[in-house]
């Protein structure tokens, strides 16, 4: 097999060490030499000095965890750097060492087999770290409500039916009287702006069974929100400094349907803005896990089901894909019930979140602003199969069809 990179080494990392092989090709057998370095600056340090030594162009390390990280800043800017998935270098059953991992890494990258895993600039993995840590926050804090609605049913408090936000203003009024000791359905009543529930309803809801446990469990929970409320007002001021030199992209997205100034901030965060990583949009459906897999036998499709990860990505476009089809008279919404009543809802919206990913690709790439199709676009570009589907419903409903073109 024809050797890509002569001189190149691979990288068994792990939380406390990390295993590095060189593998060097001259005129006879290939040279390995392995040793052990500590992950301390100072360990990773004298690795970079040791593979200097011998002269290495190209480093290949798995992505474990957050431990290949460090090893990927300290040898970023000396050495060119490969990323690989483990799923992708596994290596044949048999004994299994750090020694053999390292080594297996060295000679795959030496015959260039190691696709390279997409590692974004520095910059944007600042800004998908803030990103990504809002989003745990924003579920943290909406497991917190949950816990309160719980308590509150515990309490005999029917407050989610009077009230849709429970912690909106009215909500938190009560709330904040219930922690207090007030209890008399009376007083809190009027602590309740205008809402569609009768006075009566209301009464009825807000009597109840308060105890001590309850109103100490109620002031963590608020507390709690309260804290996470302003941890996430400090990541999206932190966001929009953070957000500067990508400013004008995010803004290119949010002219998409669907796609709310949060929502662009994600997926910049996740693909940043250099769409020369993904060589097609195919590529950059197939890194986000929401293209159908391939898994073909004997001549027959076992499953079409989508690939687990991408998480953080798959989830914004989802959630944006629901926000787009509501928008009437759009090429999305076309689309969506156009799939669905073949395929189903599911599969619709994850194709209109697919169709929304390959245009952020070509809007990123051209530097483009979202241009709607319109609803007719599937209409006229296949006229001839819409005007078939037409006349075989009208034959199906009873009627003799006689086209005439116009």
């Amino acid at each position: 097999m024809e050797v890509i990179h002569p001189r190149c080494a691979g990288l068994d990392v792990h939380k406390q060490t990390v295993v590095a092989c060189v593998r060097i090709v001259g005129s006879g057998p290939p040279l390995q030499e392995v040793r052990t370095f500590a992950t301390t600056t100072s360990g990773l340090l004298t690795l970079a000095d040791w593979l200097d030594s011998f002269g290495i162009d190209v480093v290949a390390m798995e992505a474990t965890g957050v431990y290949w990280k460090p090893v990927w800043h300290v040898l970023e800017g000396h050495f060119e750097l490969v990323l690989a998935n483990a799923a992708h270098v596994k290596n044949v059953p048999g004994r299994k060492t750090d020694v053999n991992d390292a080594m297996w890494l060295a000679d795959l990258l030496a015959h260039g087999l190691i696709r390279a895993s997409f590692v974004p600039p520095v910059a944007v993995q600042e800004l998908r770290a803030l990103t990504r840590t809002r989003k745990q926050f924003v579920r943290e804090r909406t497991a917190h409500v949950q816990r309160i609605d719980k308590l509150l049913e515990d309490a005999n408090l029917k407050l989610g039916v009077v009230l849709s936000d429970i912690l909106g203003k009215s909500g938190r009024a009560v709330l904040q009287a219930l922690i207090d000791g007030q209890t008399d359905p009376d007083q809190l009543v009027r602590l309740i702006g205008r809402v569609k529930a009768s006075r009566a309803e209301l009464l009825e809801a807000l009597r109840g069974h308060v105890s001590a446990h309850h109103r100490f469990m109620l002031k963590l929970h608020l507390g709690h929100i309260d804290a996470l409320d302003r941890a996430i007002a400090d990541i999206e001021k932190e966001v929009g400094l953070g957000l500067e030199p990508f400013r004008h992209a995010a803004k290119l997205l949010s002219t998409m349907p669907g796609m709310s100034t949060i929502a662009s901030n994600v997926v910049v965060a996740e693909i940043g803005i250099d769409m020369s990583r993904f060589a097609t949009p195919g590529h950059l459906l197939s890194w986000a896990c929401m293209c159908p897999r391939n898994d073909e036998s004997a001549g027959k499709r076992r499953s079409t089901r989508l690939r687990r990860g991408g998480k953080w990505l798959k989830t914004t476009m989802v959630q944006a894909a629901w926000s787009a089809i509501k928008v009437k008279g759009s090429y999305l919404q076309a689309q969506f019930h156009r799939l669905r009543a073949r395929r189903g809802a599911k599969k619709a919206i994850i194709a209109v979140a697919a169709s929304m990913l390959t245009a952020i690709w070509h809007m990123l790439r051209n530097g483009t602003e979202w241009h709607d199709l319109g609803a007719a676009h599937f209409d006229r570009a296949d006229a001839h199969k819409t005007a078939n589907r037409l006349i075989h419903r009208l034959q199906q409903l009873g009627y003799v069809v006689q086209l005439t073109p116009a």
